[in-house]
């Protein structure tokens, strides 16, 4: 008799992918209001920590292909929030800055952490502990890849 496989609800992977559309769906509102998708959200708050990188960097930072990233900042320009140049040196290379509307939206999204700190009910030193977890689970799985 073999043994019966787990219950979705018993699965590691579901409880992530469950927490992820629970971390969407709260986002969502606050992000509408800067009228931002999460990863355009993603790319901004890079480029307000690290302004004027190269669109390679950019993805391999937040772990998107060109195919997804080039869309993405595409729309992002078109709405006056960054723009994307050939490198001076390097014209293989595409840089991306932010403007100065882009710039400015980083005084309205700074609420959002915070929001997020207070919906999770964690302290600062629990998210902390919840956030090294989930990345080295990511390295795990990543390096049983290879």
């Amino acid at each position: 008799m073999s043994e019966a496989p787990p219950s979705v609800d018993q699965m590691l992977c579901f409880a992530v992918y469950a927490a992820g559309h629970a971390f969407t769906r709260f986002y969502k509102p606050r992000l509408d209001a800067l009228e931002l998708t999460y990863p355009q959200y993603l790319a901004m708050l890079v480029l307000w920590e690290s302004d004027d990188i190269t669109v390679k960097a950019l993805g391999a930072r937040l772990f998107l292909d060109s195919g997804t990233i080039t869309p993405l900042l595409k729309r992002l320009e078109a709405r006056g929030l960054v723009l994307r140049q050939r490198d001076s040196v390097d014209e293989r290379q595409v840089r991306i800055r932010l403007t100065p509307e882009g710039r400015a939206m980083r005084d309205r999204a700074l609420a959002i952490p915070l929001a997020v700190a207070k919906g999770t009910g964690l302290t600062l030193e629990g998210g902390e502990a919840l956030r090294r977890e989930l990345l080295a689970l990511r390295e795990r799985l990543d390096a049983a890849l290879d």
